[in-house]
């Protein structure tokens, strides 16, 4: 990933006296971690993408962030300091990812330096998926990206095997079939891409699937075992625009004009 090397190195500079600040910020073999989350793009009424993340609250940014990095504008949820978790960017492309549901561990970069890449590189779904394909990761992980056109790729990417590109709109954790039994039993995940699908196939729009991911199965609960829904996100690539929900109460930004700088939220709260 070339192009975010003058990036990383004015950030690892701001760091004066820390051997392990440039390590750190390259994300290269992160220590494995597993999470959750669902997404889908959504087509009617515009193209939308929507996704349910879930994690364990105490070691999770909670920032929101507007940046410039090599010129480009992207707008999305932080981690690991300057990596994101999804967002979107002023050529009309947002990308999330969901965990792939396999405990398979390798060399190569934490997935959220990776959507950082993406969304500071890439302005379509295909150049996202052929700069997916490419990139190694250390753990398996599905990005799902969508453009301004309502074009999408959702990649399956391991540190094992090549990644696979597919048309799919919906992703959880598994990637095509459940390699992983116990884990995808324990947090539902056949269940959550069934919901999802189905929903997608009837015609959903972006409300609706909004307001499912705000309700069980795809809502997830048990905060206290770092497994909960930390924010439910919906991103419109044409219009720059990102919306972040919670039961009763929703957040604002765009990449004109960001909204109010913080929100409070009681997580689990009906």
């Amino acid at each position: 990933m070339p192009e975010l090397v003058p990036t990383w190195e004015r950030l690892t500079a701001m760091i004066p006296g820390e051997s392990d600040a440039g390590a750190a910020l390259a994300l290269w073999n992160p220590p494995p971690f597993l999470t959750g989350c669902s997404q889908a793009a959504v087509l009617d009424g515009g193209p939308a993408l929507i996704r349910n993340y879930d994690w364990d609250y105490r070691i999770f940014d909670g920032v929101v962030a507007r940046t410039a990095y090599t010129g480009r504008r992207v707008l999305g949820m932080l981690d690991c300091l300057w990596g994101l978790l999804d967002g979107v960017n002023d050529a009309g492309l947002a990308v999330s990812l969901t965990f792939g549901g396999r405990p398979q561990v390798g060399e190569g970069f934490g997935i959220p330096i990776v959507i950082r890449y993406v969304l500071q590189t890439c302005t379509t779904a295909e150049e996202a998926a052929q700069a997916l394909s490419r990139i190694p990761v250390h753990m398996s992980y599905n990005v799902t990206a969508l453009d301004r056109d309502g074009r999408r790729a959702t990649v399956y990417m391991a540190p094992d095997r090549p990644a696979t590109v597919t048309d799919r709109a919906v992703a959880t954790n598994y990637q095509g079939t459940v390699e992983w039994a116990p884990y995808a039993a324990a947090i539902r995940t056949v269940e959550r891409q069934e919901r999802l699908e189905e929903m997608l196939a009837a015609g959903a729009d972006a409300a609706s699937v909004v307001a499912a991911c705000l309700r069980p199965p795809l809502y997830a609960t048990k905060f206290g075992e770092g497994f909960g829904t930390l924010y439910t996100a919906e991103y419109r690539p044409a219009e720059g625009v990102a919306r972040y929900y919670w039961p009763g109460q929703t957040w604002e930004h765009s990449l004109d004009r960001i909204g109010t700088d913080s929100i409070e939220i009681q997580l689990g709260a009906a």
